[in-house]
């Protein structure tokens, strides 16, 4: 049986690295903040952005995804926008930080901040 949080069945997939990722930045933070809530806030020049926020609870209608022994949760009003996407981490020269593959995209400004789907 795959593990949750590879895809299957589940809003968002989540790679190795994106968990491996979020395990350090949790560690770093130490209690109070032991899970991350996925979201998509109207902002930017195409209308939508990621939103990654720190919580130590789940709200209410909050999908939850185990992936890689991390815990994330899924805002529910995110959930038609991303569902079949994979979060990732990603190292360059110049610089880090999370993608989204999102196959919902029906495009994304100049700088890569927002979407729209």
């Amino acid at each position: 049986m795959p593990e949750l949080g590879t895809g299957l069945h589940q809003p968002i997939s989540v790679t190795a690295a994106a968990a491996a990722r979020v395990k350090a930045i949790l560690a770093e933070k130490g209690p109070g903040a032991g899970l991350l809530r996925i979201g998509v806030r109207t902002r930017g020049c195409s209308g939508m952005a990621y939103s990654l926020e720190f919580t130590d609870a789940k709200g209410p209608l909050d999908e939850v995804v185990e992936a890689h022994g991390v815990t994330f949760l899924i805002d529910p009003q995110a959930t038609m926008f991303i569902f079949g996407s994979e979060m990732d981490y990603v190292e360059g020269k110049l610089e880090s930080g999370f993608v989204f593959r999102n196959p919902n995209e029906k495009g994304r400004c100049g700088c890569g901040e927002s979407f729209h789907v």
